[in-house]
């Protein structure tokens, strides 16, 4: 009987494994089938990782369906795509099957979110992810991978996961994800994707059907793909190839399957800048390799140059430089050289270090930068010099000037050559982007202004620099492909030009330190206890591990959702806890003092809001907020106590002290760079340098860098304090730097001699970046892991992506040069449609439908009201104030000495605060001698024609025009009050 019904579930799972192929994810399935051996199931992930998931599958399902079988083995592969988070497919397997009806409206969704992506893509991944996990159409595990990709590769990569996940839901997901579409405020994807048809579809008795297959738009095939010919002849009609250039910029991604690892970060380094080298009478001699690479662009060719970092991409582009300026003034014309860099401080580097010690004695070079004045006059600037280092988006802001005819700007047909530095940005839609489709569709113009025997426009020479353009998270070497491809043609490129180094190759040692777990961990037991406490008292009942990646995600689920229903016990319970956690993983990296220092100072802050600066003034303290203020106060002398006994501390640190005093050890002249996650394990790591005698005693001399942004509650560093911290380290003054990403491109420092990624692994172009800061002879690269981080697993994939992009250039390189300039053109034609999309959704977007009568603003603290959108106006189109006397009567004013901001015609010097709660608004402003009340969005409780928004945090997610500060006005209102003060 057994092998009859081993015989009928054979035949069974091969009557779905076309299905089965769509709906399981090996990865998550392999960790729960307990009958397969190990052996195989590491064969099987292999197989995922070559080949990509659906290979991985069939691997799998052939070791499932293999004879002889176990006993119960059915039901445990069952089981396993349960707890692996595959319910369809678990249910195909338990013949719990949709009627037929249900099936095809179910694969017609899946068909139509796939052709759709592209305009999906660009959704609020954060905003749609948490409101789909807590509809159950993402598991845990799915909830915590996209919030993963979102952090660690950007929103559109995150939403391309999201999407990737909800698709293999059971029949209904559609439904579901069409009214979060809505509830996200995602009005345009919401009617994309077919919702549109009635605003109460989601409602029972609703007669909104989805859309039929029938009523598929014709011709939605070319969202994904496009007909050579078709194209060609689309290219030559006016309407299409007429695409306004007049919208602002914004991070879209120009094709649906360009998912990129590289990020903008906030503010870089800035090198100091070292004297120049004095060669101006001497000619540059490129080494064989860099003179093969630099031959198509000394032909006027668009190409990138493919160099690992340290090889001299930088000197290469000087010489292109060089060579196309003597070129054009041979020929008795100008030229006019712009070298684009994404980083403030590489500005000064590149000037200083490269460019004007080899031109100056025959060319004018000037460098601008956001830190410098001379960007007011920028036009001016590149009508004085030949050669003009600048930041990317200075040049944008001034190409959109001249495109709005505002004043005068600068035009593409300026310039003669382009030199774009970490060109592998290009792959997404920042800044370099938008400069490059501007150049692509000057040049499809082109092309028809040239069969039509007008006059085109004159375009410069393009040349990107990279040592990494990534594989875009591809897993088969297709996509990768195309990736690169993509690229290419973002930069309208003829050729990646790669070399070999031969004997001028460095490859850093690289090393992998694994941890153990503590013995004992009182400190964090304290805390866990004191977590509990607030899951008692707040009814709560979590899941998940107490310092887990998923009970972060729960906490801000439980947060977002206690702010919407305005249940401030839960919401300030669930603020502490998000805290707590934070404690508990920073115990797990730095030293338990400084995750105690971190509990302390925030407890501190928290009190803090309940101090009235008018002594009359009582500021409410719940019965809750009492709870949680002593919960601390009772634990606060155990947790210092044990914080400061070494015998607890993790083994992390251990492995990083021991790393690092075998560097300073071993080394006759050791210099440094540790690259660690936040800004704040990297000032605590500093400091624990700095206090340990036994670095002392070996001479290490640390000090850290991190961002200059202000997306962090650390305070950032200023330009001019990492001017001189970057300084010292070049000097030697510094020999070992604690640096969060921000430090990861650019930074080119000879005498780094080892590098040391402290529990922090992102993707394959930032491992080879950060390789790349090693310059030095015999130069190490070692990851040191943190608990819970996986950074080993990551750093796998890491490699193996890298040998894979590697491969990928290879595979273009040679690529029949016809097929590849076909391959080019299609890209460059669906980025220009793409890109006609996006600003169509802009515009939609930017169109604001809501009457500011109907919007309302609660304290996100206490839920009172506050005032509603006609009280709100608009300073500069960036500043939201509300001037009226009534709101001034609902709120304190605090000075805040470390808040001061002059900037032109406003100055900010305090912050103001809820009277009732202490919950912060904003803060206030000078604006031309009238103070204004500036509001924070994400302080409030936003109401939109009765639905309320519980998380807004940015005043743009609003579709309300509000009125503009009428400075008359307030200033005569201002004036009167005076006169009637002055009168009384």
């Amino acid at each position: 009987m057994a092998s009859d019904n081993d015989e009928t579930w054979e035949t069974l799972i091969e009557d779905f494994r076309p299905r089965l192929r769509e709906l399981v994810v090996v990865e998550r399935v392999l960790d729960h089938v307990h009958f397969i051996e190990k052996e195989q199931k590491e064969q099987i992930r292999q197989k995922a990782r070559s080949e990509g998931n659906i290979a991985a599958v069939e691997l799998l399902i052939n070791a499932v369906v293999k004879k002889p079988h176990t006993l119960g083995w059915f039901r445990a592969f069952v089981d396993a795509l349960q707890n692996g988070g595959c319910e369809y497919a678990a249910d195909c397997m338990e013949c719990k099957l949709p009627g037929p009806e249900e099936e095809a409206e179910n694969d017609y969704c899946v068909r139509l979110i796939q052709v759709l992506s592209p305009g999906l893509l660009s959704m609020k991944t954060d905003d749609v992810c948490e409101h789909c996990y807590s509809e159950e159409l993402l598991t845990h595990e799915d909830y915590e991978i996209i919030r993963a990709e979102i952090a660690n590769r950007g929103s559109i990569s995150g939403a391309r996961e999201l999407l990737r996940n909800i698709v293999r839901g059971r029949p209904g997901w559609f439904s579901k994800f069409l009214k979060i579409l809505r509830d996200t405020e995602h009005q345009y994807l919401f009617e994309l994707t077919g919702g549109g048809a009635s605003p109460d579809c989601d409602k029972p008795g609703s007669d909104e059907k989805l859309p039929s297959q029938k009523d598929e738009p014709k011709g939605s095939e070319g969202v994904t793909g496009e007909n050579p010919a078709s194209t060609e002849s689309r290219c030559s009609s006016p309407d299409f190839m007429d695409t306004s250039t007049t919208e602002d910029p914004e991070d879209t991604d120009l094709y649906e399957g360009a998912s990129t690892d590289s990020r903008r970060l906030p503010n870089s380094l800035e090198p100091s800048q070292p004297a120049a080298r004095g060669r101006e009478d001497a000619d540059i001699v490129l080494r064989d390799y860099q003179m093969d690479v630099a031959r198509p662009a000394l032909k006027g060719k668009n190409i990138i140059i493919c160099l690992p970092t340290g090889s001299g991409k930088t000197r290469v582009a000087v010489y292109i430089t060089i060579k196309h300026l003597d070129c054009r003034r041979a020929e008795g014309q100008s030229g006019k050289v712009v070298v684009l860099v994404n980083k403030i401080p590489l500005v000064e580097q590149h000037f200083t270090a490269e460019f004007l010690p080899f031109l100056k004695q025959n060319y004018k070079v000037e460098r601008v930068s956001g830190d410098c004045q001379l960007k007011i006059s920028f036009t001016e600037i590149v009508k004085k010099n030949d050669v003009i280092i600048c930041t990317a988006q200075i040049l944008e802001n001034y190409l959109e000037r001249s495109n709005k005819g505002e004043d005068e700007g600068v035009n593409l047909s300026d310039l003669t050559l382009i030199v774009i530095d970490e060109c592998h940005h290009t792959q997404k839609g920042g800044v370099y982007n938008h400069i490059m489709m501007r150049y692509l569709k000057q040049k499809h113009k082109n092309t028809r202004l040239k069969k039509e025997q007008k006059q085109t426009v004159p375009l410069p020479q393009i040349l990107g620099l990279t040592a990494s353009p990534g594989v875009g998270g591809a897993t088969k070497m297709d996509k990768a492909v195309d990736h690169i491809l993509k690229i290419c043609a973002n930069l309208d490129a003829s050729k990646i030009m790669t070399g070999s180094l031969g004997e001028y190759k460095k490859e850093p040692r690289k090393k992998t330190l694994t941890v153990e777990d503590r013995k004992e961990d009182p400190f964090g037991d304290v805390i866990k206890k004191i977590m509990n406490a607030i899951h008692t008292h707040a009814e709560l009942s979590p899941t998940c591990d107490l310092g887990s990646q998923n009970y972060e995600q729960w906490v801000v689920q439980k947060k977002v959702k206690a702010t919407t229903d305005e249940d401030h016990k839960v919401r300030v319970c669930a603020e502490h806890l998000h805290l707590y956690n934070e404690g508990l993983n920073l115990g797990n990296t730095i030293r338990m003092r400084d995750a105690f220092s971190f509990l302390n100072k925030s407890h501190e802050e928290e009190l803090k809001k309940k101090i009235s600066p008018d002594e009359d003034q009582k500021i409410q303290i719940t019965e809750t907020e009492r709870f949680l203020f002593n919960l601390f106060k009772e634990n606060k002398e155990e947790l210092q106590t044990l914080a400061q006994n070494p015998d607890y501390e993790n083994d992390s640190l251990s492995k990083l002290q021991s790393k690092i005093l075998h560097e300073f050890s071993s080394r006759e002249e050791a210099r440094g760079i540790i690259f660690t996650k936040t800004r704040r394990s990297a000032i605590a790591l500093s400091q624990w340098i700095q206090e340990n005698l036994k670095f002392a005693d070996i001479g290490v001399k640390a000090s850290y860098v991190i961002g200059g942004g202000d997306q962090s509650v650390v305070k950032p560093m200023t330009s001019a304090e990492r001017n001189d911290v970057l300084s010292k380290f070049r000097s030697g003054d510094v020999n070992l730097l604690i640096a969060t990403t921000v430090a990861e491109e650019g930074l080119d420092i000879p005498a780094c001699n080892f590098v040391i990624r402290y529990g922090l692994v992102t993707n394959e172009i930032a491992m080879i970046q950060a390789e790349g800061r090693g310059r030095a002879e015999d130069s190490t690269y070692t990851l040191v892991e943190v608990k819970n981080s996986g950074v080993a697993g990551k750093e796998y994939v890491n490699e193996y992506r890298k040998d894979m992009m590697h491969k990928a250039i290879d595979k273009i390189k040679t690529m029949n040069q016809g097929d590849y300039d076909k391959q080019i053109l299609e890209f460059q034609m669906q980025a220009i449609l793409e890109e006609k999309v996006r600003v169509t959704k802009k515009k939609h977007k930017d169109m604001k439908t809501e009457n500011p009568s109907e919007v309302k603003f609660s304290c996100r603290g206490c839920s009172l009201d506050v005032c509603s959108g006609e009280d709100i106006q608009v300073i500069e189109n960036i500043h939201r104030v509300n001037v009226t006397p009534e709101f001034s009567e609902l709120f304190n004013l605090t000075e805040n000495t470390t808040l001061q901001e002059r900037l032109l015609d406003y100055e900010t010097n305090g912050f103001i605060s809820c009277k009732n709660c202490g919950q912060r608004w904003g803060s206030m402003m000078m604006y031309r001698g009238i103070e204004c009340p500036c509001l924070h969005v994400k302080n409030f409780v936003v109401t939109c024609s009765g639905k309320k928004i519980g998380k807004c945090t940015k005043w743009s997610e609003l579709a309300v025009k509000f009125s503009a500060f009428d400075y008359a006005e307030n200033a005569r209102r201002v004036a009167e009050s005076s006169d009637d003060d002055e009168t009384a």
